[in-house]
């Protein structure tokens, strides 16, 4: 399968076997990219922040409260019923999704959430003094500071494995840091900065066999590429409901049963609960055991839509899709002048952060925004990061498969137009 970047205009790449898509009518299912900013056309390459919303995720999400408003595990009526049934359901779509079983995932509010989460009722009660984590230089803040907050209490120590010049992660030294100590490894899949594809299921194989935990933080790939979690071998993976075209405030943790099963509750509350004495308290069986509170229904239900809208386009087209994207991107930004790319992994997702020469971060997205560009500025999330390339900042853009190619050139026009301005 080739994706080489076609010219503007042309066909892009389809997964190999499978059906041509009509891209057209897929970005015409989402309502923003209609608009204009600044009496400009939107160009959204922020997608690694937070993907955008198809129209049937928007209905979904208007029509449970137009009709089924109530909430969950809490009634006998019929709307209770239908919004029990429909928070269910979205557990096992999001199941189905990842290949996973529904009483693995626990349903929270993302991928921070569900870290802590592992933090918390994981590693806080078995950790301690002469014990390691291990997380590596590419990681989100999101997998770096619940480790060390959980470091402190038990007195273990934080391991850092680093990056090598192209933003691949360093193999070896990473096994060289997987030793007797270690008892959690935390990895992202993919980098949210450097748009890294780490090869998870090897580095999981390496820590199982170490007798290893290992979470892994799947935020930038669940919404971009076929993801298997069985298949991956980890022992936690994460995920964000809004970064993949579902509402914010979702999202999901799945873990081996046998943890789940041994991890003692997070919080305390409604939903949780079998019974409640004075003198004790009979926690629901694992997932519920996690989810007290009234959850984020209506969000669920969308992050169920936007499941179904995702399968049905095909993981396996959108990644296709996105790397053609990628490519013609990459190429555009190296066309101009004083332009640096950080990060060229072997493997790579749909994310480039970049500087201009002589151009703060916000400047440039400042004035990108005014030629109706919308590109992320700032650290990221990912400070460790930024000190190791030695900047406060960059920009980023994170194009998804609803973008296309005129889009890229004309993000490539305005580049070039604020570079310019900034060299006058």
């Amino acid at each position: 399968m080739s994706l080489e970047p076609p010219q503007p205009g042309s066909r892009p790449p389809t997964a190999e076997g499978a059906a041509p898509v009509d891209w057209a009518a897929i970005r015409a299912d989402f309502p923003v990219l209609q608009r204009q900013v600044h009496g400009k056309p939107l160009v959204y390459l922020d997608s690694a922040n937070t993907g955008q919303k198809p129209v049937q995720v928007i209905k979904a999400v208007d029509d449970f409260f137009r009709h089924h408003n109530a909430n969950v595990s809490r009634a006998v009526h019929a709307l209770g019923t239908e919004a029990t049934e429909a928070y269910e359901g979205a557990r096992g779509k999001l199941a189905r999704f990842l290949n996973v079983r529904p009483n693995e995932l626990v349903l929270c509010s993302g991928t921070t959430f569900a870290i802590n989460l592992v933090a918390y009722s994981w590693a806080l009660p078995r950790l301690r003094t002469g014990d390691a984590i291990v997380v590596t230089r590419m990681e989100h803040h999101a997998n770096i500071v619940p480790w060390q907050l959980i470091a402190q209490r038990t007195g273990a120590t934080l391991k850092v494995a680093d990056i090598d010049e192209r933003g691949d992660l360093d193999m070896e030294q990473l096994d060289s840091l997987l030793t007797g100590e270690v008892k959690l490894l935390a990895v992202a899949h993919v980098s949210n900065v450097l748009g890294t594809v780490n090869p998870v299921r090897e580095i999981c194989r390496i820590a199982r066999k170490r007798g290893i935990v290992t979470v892994v933080d799947g935020s930038q790939a669940a919404p971009h590429r076929p993801v298997d979690v069985a298949s991956i071998g980890c022992d936690f993976y994460a995920i964000t409901g809004h970064k993949m075209a579902g509402p914010t405030g979702t999202g999901a943790l799945w873990a081996r049963r046998e943890h789940l099963e041994s991890m003692p509750p997070f919080l305390g509350g409604g939903e949780m609960i079998r019974e409640v004495r004075f003198d004790g308290t009979i926690f629901s069986d694992p997932p519920h055991r996690f989810e007290a509170g009234t959850p984020n229904i209506a969000g669920f239900v969308g992050l169920g839509a936007a499941c179904d809208y995702l399968s049905a386009i095909g993981m396996e087209n959108i990644e296709a899709r996105e790397q053609a994207l990628l490519r013609h991107l990459t190429s555009r930004l190296d066309s101009i002048d004083g332009v640096r790319i950080f990060g060229r992994a072997r493997e790579k997702a749909a994310v480039v952060s970049f500087l201009v020469e002589g151009a703060h971060a916000h400047d440039l997205a400042t004035l990108l925004d005014l030629e109706g560009v919308a590109v992320r500025s700032g650290h990221h999330c990912a400070h460790p990061l930024m000190q190791h390339f030695g900047v406060p900042a960059t920009c980023r853009a994170s194009p998804a498969f609803y973008n296309t190619f005129e889009e890229i050139d004309a993000f490539a026009e305005a580049l070039m137009k604020v570079r310019q301005l900034l060299a006058a």
